[in-house]
């Protein structure tokens, strides 16, 4: 008997639901463990308190004497909340998030000891660098790394622990992390969007990129999962037949939540309140056991960083509710695996949404000048985009008729669409006083302001407008969302450098008014970049071909997606808005293959393992057993036993052909795993497990999940789909 599976399951319906003790009302608790501006204002001096601010705003320095008042109030405030060590949080290039404690703890003579934390410790840490990837910036006996505190990102108490955030960088100052990047792009994205929004309103002095996660994730029983080697190691389901029941009535999306669930999310949103994660949304998703969480907006560094710590609280709430939480973008095969949308705008300090459509036409004005600039750049660079959520996890993801193809287009609906081609019909030059005219009262003037309400979605558009945002719908759910969000405020930067330049250029040379300049530029981006609009349907054949006759890239696999990171363009665009150096840009490309080629490894051992260790045994075991039936018959009937008999037959040797294409296929993929192996070429290294050694996985599965229907259910020993999937 297999007697783990069947503990897993025992104990899962032994199971009560961890009861979650009702608080007082979620706005009172949030941001109760955050040196946030009211924690700040209580512990700090005025002059602190005004420098740190000022430095969150304005990005002015803070300088050493006002450090130390800051770390005064900061370790005051964490030990009255009952801290008793402090920490530099930082998101190293290993997709999570890591730390090292400290205590608040010094001796000072005497057999005496004091809690102590001055700015030298606030303000810089010196981490061991060397395991952490580098992708060949330092070797292992140069391995001194940094990470220095970033002000814009309040502290936060969790597990006891005083958490600061902080970049991380090597000793010769580049960037090891996802966080340092993406604060250059913003502050790139702040600048240029501002000097274009001041065409609209000269009062605005900063603009924020806005980011909107939403975190897609599956649940299954922590016993069961447990007792499954490849979801542990690998984070999916190697193998394993779909269950006869799946997500095919569409019964479990938006439907009731199961009471174990609710008590598990109440317990999480209460420790994001406490975090300042604004949660406020809570679903099941398509699949069986899958669901979804969602914040209110947040500043783009700050949302990345919340994203980041609600992983680690979502591993941490889940285990004590017995549930392991599962991010992989593909945990189960033929159901719906999980993403993480992210809505991008932009705000102005001003309180505009600076893609929102307004009601007078120059407003409508300044929106389809940033939205026009966002097509522009994403058809400029769709393939970095493309390599932004490129990842071993969702590859398997990407176009399976449940997420977006890995051909980026942007979806922007019929009524925009009305729109940019009426506006790209006007006629080509210098406009005319009617035209203008017209452009303003006629065309500008029909995006109403409900426009928020009147867009449709399309689920497979990776990059779709949906009224007052743009939504990058293809980030994989395991994924940093800085990765995407660096790439996404680069190339928007960027593009608003080129655009102001053109309008400029044509106000002081061609003497044309400032709203004249902005519509003849608008209109020739709208020309250039109409290639990659696309409002069907991404899953079809025929958009495949259509893509490539508008010339763009359909790269389905990681290893040929993050080519583009280091082509000429994207090291050009990466120096020029001074986002990441060259030598951090190839760092990052070399991480990123080895990834890939360690998590197909890793996926290649342990299917191999549970193959020849699990699955072949038990089905020789079964074997047996129909071996001792038939010659049991044949002592019975004689003769005439293989009339009675042939069925048991026909599936033992059903059985065997089985048996042998699995070992034959594990012992050819293990070969060439081997050959990939002394490979020394990153690129080509990565290249040879995605078309040499992954290609076995699916055929080795096929066999296997044959052998899990054919094989008594008593004997198998791995927890199957039914049982892990449907019972809560």
């Amino acid at each position: 008997m297999a007697t783990i599976r069947f503990r897993a399951i025992q104990e899962t319906f032994g199971r009560t639901p961890v009861p979650v003790q009702e608080t007082v009302r979620r706005s009172e608790l949030f941001g109760e463990n955050v040196f946030n501006e009211s924690a700040m204002r209580q512990f700090m001096t005025k002059e602190a308190f005004v420098s740190v601010m000022n430095a969150i705003e304005f990005g002015e320095k803070i300088n050493r004497k006002i450090a130390n008042q800051v770390a005064a109030g900061m370790r005051d405030w964490a030990i009255s909340k009952g801290a008793s060590h402090y920490t530099h949080w930082f998101q190293p290039l290993t997709g999570a998030t890591a730390e090292k404690h400290d205590a608040f703890f010094e001796t000072i003579g005497n057999g005496m000891a004091m809690e102590k934390f001055d700015g030298s410790q606030l303000v810089q840490q010196e981490p061991d660098a060397s395991s952490f990837p580098n992708g060949g910036i330092r070797n292992t006996f140069e391995a001194r790394g940094y990470t220095a505190w970033d002000p814009t990102s309040p502290a936060f108490i969790y597990g006891g622990t005083l958490c600061i955030p902080t970049v991380f960088v090597s000793y010769t100052g580049e960037a090891l992390d996802n966080k340092a990047p993406l604060l250059r792009a913003l502050q790139a994205v702040d600048n240029a969007a501002t000097d274009v929004a001041k065409y609209f309103d000269k009062n605005v002095t900063k603009v924020t990129a806005t980011l909107g996660w939403e975190q897609e994730y599956f649940l299954v029983d922590k016993a069961l999962a447990y007792s499954r080697p490849d979801l542990i190691l690998a984070g999916r389901m190697l193998l394993g037949h779909s269950a006869a029941k799946g997500q095919q009535l569409d019964d479990h999306y938006f439907g009731s939540i199961p009471d174990r669930v609710v008590n598990f999310m109440r317990d999480l949103e209460i420790e994001c309140m406490k975090l300042g994660i604004p949660v406020k949304t809570r679903h099941n998703e398509v699949a069986p056991n899958q669901f979804e969480l969602a914040p209110i907006f947040e500043e783009a560094s700050m949302a990345v960083d919340h994203n980041s710590l609600l992983m680690d609280v979502m591993d941490k709430t889940a285990d004590r509710h017995n549930y392991k939480v599962l991010f992989h973008e593909k945990p189960f095969s033929g159901i719906n695996g999980s993403g993480k949308h992210n809505n991008w705008s932009l705000a102005t300090n001003t309180g505009v949404n600076l893609l929102s459509p307004g009601s007078t036409p120059m407003k409508n004005l300044q929106f389809l000048t940033f939205f026009i600039n966002t097509i522009k750049a994403v058809n400029e660079y769709e393939e970095l985009i493309r390599a932004s959520i490129a990842s071993a996890t969702n590859d398997h993801r990407l176009g399976a008729n449940e997420a977006p193809p890995a051909i980026i287009s942007v979806f922007i609906g019929e009524q925009l669409t009305r729109v940019l081609d009426e506006l790209e019909d006007v006629s080509t030059g210098k406009l005319s006083p009617q035209e203008k005219t017209d452009l303003k009262l006629n065309v500008v003037g029909k995006i109403p302001e409900i426009l928020l309400d009147n867009t449709d979605r399309n689920r497979t558009s990776p990059f779709a407008f949906t009224g007052n945002k743009f939504e990058l719908r293809a980030v994989g759910s395991k994924a940093n969302c800085g990765k995407p969000m660096t790439v996404l405020n680069t190339i928007v930067a960027k593009q608003l450098v080129e655009f102001k330049k053109e309008v400029d250029a044509l106000v002081s040379k061609k003497k044309l008014k400032k709203d004249e300049a902005i519509f003849n530029v608008l209109r020739e981006y709208i020309k250039s970049s109409r290639r990659i609009r696309f409002e069907g349907d991404g899953y079809s054949a025929a958009w495949e071909k259509e893509a490539a006759r508008r010339g763009l890239s359909n790269n389905k696999t990681t290893p040929s997606a993050l080519k583009s990171m280091v082509s000429k363009k994207a090291i050009s665009l990466y120096e020029e808005m001074k986002v990441m150096s060259k030598i951090e840009v190839k760092a990052r490309h070399e991480i990123e293959l080895e990834e890939y080629t360690m998590k197909v490894q890793i996926e290649g051992r342990v299917l191999g393992d549970i193959a020849r260790n699990h699955v072949i045994p038990t089905a020789i075991r079964y074997q047996n057993i129909l071996i001792d039936n038939v010659k049991g018959l044949k002592d019975v009937f004689g003769t005439d036993f293989k009339k009675v008999a042939s069925e048991q037959l026909d599936l033992i040797e059903e059985i065997s052909e089985h048996i042998a294409e699995i070992n034959s296929k594990v012992t050819a993929m293990t070969e060439e795993r081997k050959k990939a192996n002394v490979i020394t070429s990153a690129e080509l290294k990565a290249e040879a497990y995605c078309e040499k050694v992954k290609p076995y996985f699916d055929d080795i599965r096929y066999h296997c999940d044959k052998l899990e229907l054919l094989v008594d259910d008593e004997l198998w020993t791995l927890t199957k789909y039914r049982e892990l999937l449907f019972l809560k």
